[in-house]
Parts: C-alpha cells; structure tokens; sequence
C-alpha cells in the first residue's frame, strides 16, 4: 500500500472519529433551534475558511481557483449540488440529536456507506473482490434487519445515508483543491444562511455580541464542522470510494455508543444482530485490502 493510499486512509478514518462524537457537541445546544444552528454552523464554517486560507497564504490562489470554477459550469453545478446536499445532511443531524434520535442518526451512517459501495461500482466503475462482495451482502442484511424491526419508516436514516453518500461521491469527482472547496461549499450556502437568521429568527446575530457559553458553542460550530471535512476532503482523494463507504462505520459506531450509554436511547437485541453483521462485514473488507500477494517460488 503506498504512502498516499496510507494518508489517505488515515485522513479519512480522523474526520469520522470527529463526526463519531459530534452529538456530544451538538448536544450542549439542544435548546436552540436546528435551523439556527444550521445556519450559524455554515456561517462561521465559512468565516474559519477563510482565516485559513488567508493564514496560509493561499488568498490569490483561491480567487484562480473561483475564477476558474465560474468558467467551469459543470463544476460550477457540481459543488453548488455537494454544498446543498451537505447542508440537508446539517440540518437533518442536527436535528435528529438534538431530538433524541441519536441511534436514527446512527443506522443513517451505517446504511450510507452501502451506498457509497453501489455509486463507487455504478458511477466510477470500481472493481469488488470476491470477499468485498460478501461484506457488502452481510453488511446489507446488517442493515435491512436493523432498518425492518424498528416497524417504522426510516426517513432520518435514509436522508442522512443518501446526501452524504451523494455529496462524497461529488468530492470524489470535483478536481478541486479540498480547502477550497469547502470554502466555496460554505460561501455558496452562507447568503442562505444569513437571510434566515435576519428574517425567520428572533436572534439574529446571537453568536457575536454576547459570548455566553450557547454563542461560543455556536461559534466553534465552524471549526468541528470544517476540520473533519477537511480532512474527509483530503483523504478521499487517494482512496477508493467503496474504501472511504466503510471507513465510515467508525462514525455511526461511536453515535451509537453514546446513543445508547450517555443519552439512555433504547438498544435492543435488533441493534446488537445488526452490529454484528456489519462489523464481520468490515472485517472482512478491510482484510482483502491487506492481503499480501502470494509470492511464487522459482524452481
């Protein structure tokens, strides 16, 4: 495996340990408004981008990389598609935590990545392994009997699977630098943002006069939503997408975790079936990617 691939993975595998532990943060907000906080969280996203990009000294290379965009109308359309999916996939989280569907939240993470297998075999054309197409069936019937014994149909789960599966499949073909990107991402939906807060809130700018300890959560609303998309950003770019699908079972298994030990939701012998399943799944996954090539010897 070479250093790029080895970075990748490891990007990738840090910004779903971040999103793994984010209901604690979103949590310590649940008196405020999803909505509200949605739009803080794409405000202040876009304001941390650009510290960053000015602290980097990228400011000239970011205008090229807007200017070229504007050129550009397919790109153009693609990350205007991947900067609404995401936000859809904000609200929809936020949402669901802050209304004690944290294990909603989570089944939503471990059904995505079967989609992102299909799109990375459908769209992208790559190739599955004999054992990744066994993994891919137990994890699905993971799924499917986790999804079927709830009795109810899994709107949350399956908005929350759907745009970020969606939107990882836009990063993936987007040929755009990720820091940029997410700055773009962020600065297309902010208008949006802004507009809501003036005119559907009765607290418009909460987040900047008084820093109380709800306005200083909102404001660091910027810098955990964009370092892991950072790091997502990067990591994606050297690593197959079926890959980057089951790396994200490391999220939905923290959600999990705290769902069930620190937010008292219900976890029944259905939740336990289907975590076994899915983790034999990536296992099994992660094995083929580490199998060593058998060498053959030379009479």
């Amino acid at each position: 495996m070479g250093k790029q691939k080895k970075l990748g993975i490891v990007y990738t595998a840090g910004s779903y340990l971040i999103w793994g532990i984010l209901p604690i943060y979103w949590k310590w907000i649940d008196h405020v408004p999803a909505g509200e906080i949605l739009a803080h969280r794409i405000i202040w996203s876009f304001v941390f981008m650009l510290v960053i990009v000015s602290f980097t000294r990228n400011g000239s290379r970011f205008i090229q990389a807007c200017k070229h965009l504007l050129k550009d109308r397919k790109m153009l359309l693609s990350i205007t598609l991947a900067s609404i999916l995401i936000s859809v996939n904000w609200l929809t989280f936020i949402w669901a935590v802050n209304s004690d569907h944290v294990i909603q939240a989570s089944l939503g993470y471990y059904i995505n990545p079967l989609i992102s297998i299909l799109l990375g075999i459908i769209v992208l054309k790559e190739k599955s392994s004999t054992s990744q197409l066994i993994a891919f069936i137990l994890a699905g019937a993971g799924v499917l009997y986790l999804t079927f014994s709830f009795g109810v149909f899994p709107w949350v789960s399956l908005i929350l699977a759907f745009s970020f599966a969606f939107y990882g499949l836009l990063k993936k073909t987007v040929n755009i630098n990720s820091m940029f990107g997410l700055t773009i991402e962020t600065l297309i939906v902010s208008p949006i943002a802004l507009i809501y807060l003036f005119t559907l809130t009765d607290n418009a700018f909460s987040a900047v006069p008084f820093f109380t300890s709800t306005n200083l959560v909102l404001i660091g609303a910027g810098i955990v939503t964009a370092v892991p998309l950072l790091l997502f950003g990067s990591g994606t770019k050297s690593i197959p997408l079926a890959m980057v699908g089951f790396l994200q079972y490391i999220a939905p298994t923290l959600m999990l975790i705290s769902g069930v030990f620190l937010y008292n939701e219900t976890f029944t012998s259905a939740h336990l079936i289907a975590f076994l399943f899915i983790w034999s799944a990536l296992l099994i996954y992660m094995g083929s990617h580490y199998k060593r090539p058998v060498r053959k010897r030379h009479i």
